[in-house]
């Protein structure tokens, strides 16, 4: 019985010494692996971003009450925003950024045109204490390419 681990060692380190020099098997792991980071790089790449699609968006102030921010210009804004955006242009949010929302610790959902200012202005509203900041990728024109609704001269379009 003394001998039974040593032999039980041999058998699966001969085992697993044969199954990784099999030619087949190290082309099946290669898939594997290779299936495995193709089906979570959409996952990674979003975490990079930090960007919303327009129905995350939608989730996200329907479920959890996010501030929507509108960081474009009046004349822009006037011409139809994301129903309950909040106005603050781009080159405001330095000053007011700690206006945005009373509770830090509520989600923030930024918006401009195409998401390029967007991105940028997460950087100034997390450097500001803010816990959660989001970008709606893509801003305004990908929300209107989704088919949400905007709201111009208070009147939903």
């Amino acid at each position: 019985m003394g001998g039974l681990p040593f032999s039980i060692s041999l058998f699966f380190g001969g085992f697993s010494v044969k199954f990784f020099t099999d030619y087949t098997n190290l082309v099946l792991i290669a898939i594997v692996l290779i299936s495995g980071g193709l089906l979570l790089w959409p996952t990674i790449s979003r975490r990079g971003r930090g960007g919303l699609s327009a129905a995350e968006a939608t989730q996200l102030i329907n479920r959890r009450n996010a501030a929507v921010i509108d960081l474009r210009p009046s004349a822009d804004f006037a011409k139809g925003h994301l129903p309950a955006a909040r106005h603050l242009e781009f080159a405001e949010l330095q000053a007011k950024v700690a206006q945005l929302v009373k509770n830090k610790t509520n989600p923030v959902l930024l918006v401009c045109q195409t998401g390029q200012q967007s991105n940028k202005a997460a950087r100034i509203v997390q450097d500001a204490g803010y816990a959660e900041v989001h970008v709606l990728e893509g801003g305004v024109d990908a929300w209107q390419k989704a088919g949400m609704p905007v709201v111009k001269q208070g009147v939903a379009k």
